[in-house]
């Protein structure tokens, strides 16, 4: 019953830091320090993909899985869950270039909002009449 509560656990976390990568840039429209750690989620993903870096979260679901007797994801989780399911396996790539894509433009989109907000208080401090003594 651990294996199994561990292993759905993971999984969940897994699909969350997913969701993160991918979607995480938006959340710094609005919470503009959100930026930082989003960019160290993306990182360690880009390593994985790239670099072949091993992921926590994977050593920790194929443990709980052959703990349980059920079939360890061999190529990770992304090829498990997504690669068939979401889109084709020949267009591996594309979604990969997709993902980046969406990263780039919520990273410009944060950059943009954080520009604005830096003229607009400067502008409301250039508003703000100066007493003198």
């Amino acid at each position: 019953m651990a294996f199994l509560l561990i292993g759905h656990t993971a999984t969940a976390l897994h699909f969350a830091f997913f969701s993160f990568v991918v979607l995480g840039g938006f959340l710094a429209w609005r919470r503009p320090g959100v930026f930082w750690v989003h960019l160290g989620a993306a990182a360690y993903a880009l390593g994985i993909v790239i670099v072949d870096w091993p992921c926590v979260l994977t050593e920790v679901e194929n443990w709980s899985r052959s703990g349980t007797g059920r079939p360890v994801m061999e190529a990770g989780f992304i090829d498990f869950y997504f690669t068939g399911t979401l889109y084709p396996r020949e267009h591996l790539m594309t979604s990969r270039v997709a993902i980046g894509g969406i990263i780039a433009v919520s990273w410009a989109g944060a950059w943009w909002r954080a520009r604005v907000r830096r003229s607009g208080q400067e502008a409301s401090r250039a508003a703000v009449p100066v007493r003198s003594r």
